[in-house]
């Protein structure tokens, strides 16, 4: 494993001209126009990188991007793994362990979630103070990979709580409301039952999805600090229940995507 993080660092390192990125970001299903913000030095295909699983869903492209974003150097995943696709969890956390061989020191992640909290809303951005993990395994099971993190990585203080003090300020100065909750990551790729949606809610939850969670343990099982951000793009709550289609979880996550990439084009100018 440590062999192949290498060999896919050394590929880009030379595909770049060691571009040297401070920071990594992930872009969720429905939300790659940050690219858009981007002064992209260098776009490669995943395809292309060795060692590197390739996106299967529709709604991600499946490009590494490197270039300037608030003229900070970062590189960006637009389109992300899933375990639903039939990845294992090292599979997932692959890239962002790459990136963090690149040099990043501060990882961004963003997703498309369903709302478990009634008072949330359709397009709602939702800061993740917490998670919870119900998927089937993690990437740290099996031996572990000293050279990235320790054997027991801590995980009480997961999402960097100055970040997420700095993103409610740029978002009240910018006159938008941003929500805080918990995340619980599910295997997918079928939605919820509704007794599942109860559970969840019960538990402890304030939003759901199919990914993050491995991303977030693996970087921080590498010291990495991390930052999520949740949209909301179906409700899930007594009463506002209703059948999804892909193309209504695009829509809201449209509506909502300027607000998300001022929070991390923001966070990343002010670190």
């Amino acid at each position: 494993m440590i062999q192949s993080i290498q060999e896919a660092a050394t590929y880009l390192q030379n595909a770049t001209d060691n571009y040297a990125p401070e920071f990594g970001i992930i872009l969720g299903t429905g939300l790659g126009a940050l690219v858009n913000e981007v002064q992209v030095a260098y776009s490669l295909s995943y395809a292309d990188i060795p060692h590197f699983p390739v996106s299967t869903v529709e709604s991600h492209s499946g490009k590494l991007i490197f270039g300037l974003l608030a003229g900070r150097r970062v590189v960006v995943m637009q389109g992300r793994f899933h375990y639903y696709e039939g990845y294992t969890m090292n599979q997932v956390v692959f890239p962002v362990r790459v990136m963090k061989l690149l040099g990043i020191r501060k990882l961004f992640v963003s997703n498309a979630a369903g709302g478990l909290d009634p008072a949330f809303n359709m397009s709602d951005l939702m800061v993740i103070t917490d998670h919870i993990n119900l998927l089937p395994g993690n990437p740290l099971i099996g031996k572990n990979l000293d050279e990235l993190g320790p054997r027991f990585p801590d995980m009480s203080d997961v999402y960097d709580e100055e970040m997420i003090r700095q993103a409610m300020v740029i978002a009240e100065d910018a006159g938008f409301d941003l929500r805080e909750g918990v995340y619980v990551s599910a295997p997918g790729p079928m939605l919820e039952t509704k007794a599942e949606y109860k559970f969840m809610r019960i538990i402890g939850a304030d939003a759901v999805g199919m990914s993050t969670v491995p991303e977030i343990i693996a970087a921080r099982h590498m010291g990495l600090p991390v930052f999520a951000v949740s949209v909301i793009t179906d409700m899930c709550t007594p009463g506002q229940l209703k059948q999804v289609v892909l193309a209504d979880i695009l829509a809201a996550a449209a509506k909502a995507e300027p607000h998300m990439t001022m929070l991390i084009r923001e966070l990343i100018r002010n670190s």
